[in-house]
């Protein structure tokens, strides 16, 4: 990258330029002895992202903290514990041992994507990693293709399960406090538009308002997270709601197994890992701020390493001690208050009732503030997604307010999509229907954070470029561990928590139609139509200011299409 560079037309001043090999970053410019010339000075970020064709776009104001805030408020612990309790406590029972297994694991596949994240900084996340892997492949399109729409599915889904879980928890609370009350599938929905529409104006707003609120839902999420800690095991007072019970359990209590579903004790034993999964799925949030921060390649993947490292502990010490203070598993399942949250009724078990609602209602508060960021995590990825052509009308959702500088449109189409998901709580009164877009994000997150690693290692193995942020000799086992787990993980996900006779329609696990449907209609689009015009991740950089050399290294001519993007050398300079 050099600045000062003279001028070769006066139709397009240049300030700096930047030679696309010399960037270490595989695109679809890379081996094409390119140079990309600009009118302004340009830094190490953009020039990453020049090399992998495309203009900044977004604004730069996120720093490493602002990064990190916005995943870790995105991972809202306290309140994914909470939602996701019963998919935990209530399959092997109270034991925190899953939840190390289980973190064992995810660490593998967030680390792989972290490696990768260092190599491809840009807001598309792993598709565009696909797409730079893949370069010069025939099958690069369809996978990645394939993997926005999981990436994009995952994404779309988070937002609206975290908007229905904290409008459960209201009204929990509500019927907690009023025990005439029972709330409504009406009322849900309703409650959970109010926080979907919430999220949508905070989301709309200028970067720097927007990285406010991501710096302010985390600091309240773990101010919550330790203060509901404290009220958990200080204000036990199992011992005296329940006559003839210590204050704590056991050891062997407190890490036991205790089998809650008709399936063999190893298989009750990954099935919970959805609930781990769940929890710990916002940790790919930096990727899609790769474009709104600084020295993105290094402080991305530290942001991703943090956020797992960090949410891992925490949630660990948060399992602990709920093991050691639950009275019944049994009573939770029960649910004689209903109340319809078994955090709630857990809580119910060992405070008093002010305490109950402090920290449900902090527990709220958190999962607000998930909520947001979660959608602003999906529009992210789907400005980036529209940027390459992926969806209809992908030159409306692309678009950037220049009053915001926000790719305001996407947060409207994801504000409609959201709503249509919580369609789901209609389906049925026991919540069976709007609990699929739990494991749908489960799954369509670990397939689509896991296909660049399995690229990595496989048909990318002598190719792969990888940036300042990498995992030296580790990447090939620690790769090979995480996509071992995701392959097994995605049939385990679909499991139904019922067998035999008691197996119907009303208690299913229907991920495998709200999952496999939508994919296979997106799979079914590609070959009748989207095949003759999605080429994968696009050039977005003025055509103008792309400089070839002569020749290529091996000697050859400089075609005019690079992987079927025409490129027309009318229209660009050969030095």
């Amino acid at each position: 990258m050099n600045s000062g560079v003279q001028t070769p037309k006066e139709m397009h001043p240049v300030v700096s330029e930047v030679h696309v090999d010399a960037m270490n970053i595989t695109s679809i410019l890379s081996n094409h002895n390119v140079t990309i010339k600009v009118s302004h000075e340009v830094d190490e970020d953009e020039a990453r992202l020049l090399a992998m064709g495309l203009k900044q776009e977004l604004k730069r104001e996120m720093g490493g903290f602002s990064v990190f805030a916005v995943s870790f408020s995105v991972l809202g612990l306290l309140p994914s514990i909470a939602a996701c309790f019963d998919y935990q406590q209530l399959v092997v029972g109270m034991s925190p041992l899953p939840w190390i297994i289980a973190m064992i694991f995810i660490t593998c596949v967030a680390l792989s994507m972290a490696e990768v994240s260092s190599a491809f900084p840009s807001s598309a996340g792993t598709p565009a990693a696909v797409g730079g892997l893949l370069t010069n492949s025939p099958y690069g399109p369809i996978f990645t293709y394939m993997t926005s729409w999981l990436n994009w599915f995952c994404q779309i889904t988070a937002s609206p399960s975290v908007s229905y879980s904290c409008a459960s928890m209201m009204l929990a609370l509500y019927a907690f406090t009023d025990s005439s009350y029972s709330p409504t599938n009406g009322q849900v929905f309703g409650l959970a538009t109010g926080i979907q529409f919430a999220s949508l104006v905070m989301s709309i707003m200028p970067t720097k308002w927007v990285a406010r609120f991501g710096s302010t839902g985390t600091i309240l999420n773990m101010l919550f997270l330790t203060v509901v800690f404290v009220m958990i095991l200080a204000g036990n007072e199992r011992d005296k709601m329940h006559p003839n019970t210590s204050k704590f359990n056991s050891n062997g209590t407190a890490w036991g197994l205790d089998n809650q579903v008709p399936f063999p004790l190893g298989i009750a034993f990954l099935m919970l890992f959805l609930g781990v999964a769940w929890a710990m799925s916002g940790y790919d949030s930096p990727f899609h701020l790769s474009e709104e921060c600084s020295n993105a390649s290094v402080v991305v993947p530290r942001a991703i390493c943090l956020t797992l490292v960090l949410g891992g502990l925490i949630g660990f010490m948060f399992m602990i001690a709920i093991s050691y203070t639950l009275y019944s598993i049994e009573e939770i399942a029960a649910d004689p208050q209903g109340l319809g949250q078994p955090f709630v009724t857990y809580l119910t078990q060992i405070m008093d009732k002010k305490l109950v609602i402090a920290a449900t209602a902090l527990t709220v508060i958190s999962s607000f503030f998930m909520a947001q960021n979660c959608l602003l995590a999906a529009l992210r990825v789907t400005f980036a997604y529209s940027r390459d052509g992926l969806f209809p009308f992908s030159n409306i959702w692309k678009q950037v307010s220049p009053l915001t500088k926000t790719p305001v449109n996407a947060v409207v189409a994801n504000f409609v999509l959201g709503e249509l998901c919580l369609l789901l709580v209609f389906t049925d009164s026991n919540g069976v229907g709007i609990s699929a877009i739990f494991s749908v994000g489960a799954i369509a997150g670990f397939v689509s954070f896991t296909v660049p690693t399995l690229i990595k290692i496989t048909y990318a193995r002598n190719s792969f470029k990888p940036g300042p942020w990498n995992l030296g000799r580790l990447s090939e086992p620690i790769g090979w561990v995480s996509v071992a787990f995701v392959l097994v993980m995605i049939p385990i996900f679909c499991f139904p928590w019922n067998s035999g006779s008691d197996l119907n329609a009303a208690n299913m696990n229907w991920t495998c139609v709200v999952y496999f449907g939508p994919m296979s209609a997106a799979g079914l689009w590609y070959a009748v139509r989207a095949r003759k015009s999605y080429v994968g991740p696009r050039i977005t950089i003025d055509p103008a200011n792309i400089v070839y050399g002569d020749k290529l290294e091996d000697g050859s001519e400089v075609p005019d299409v690079i992987d079927g993007q025409r490129i027309s050398l009318s229209s660009t300079e050969k030095r």
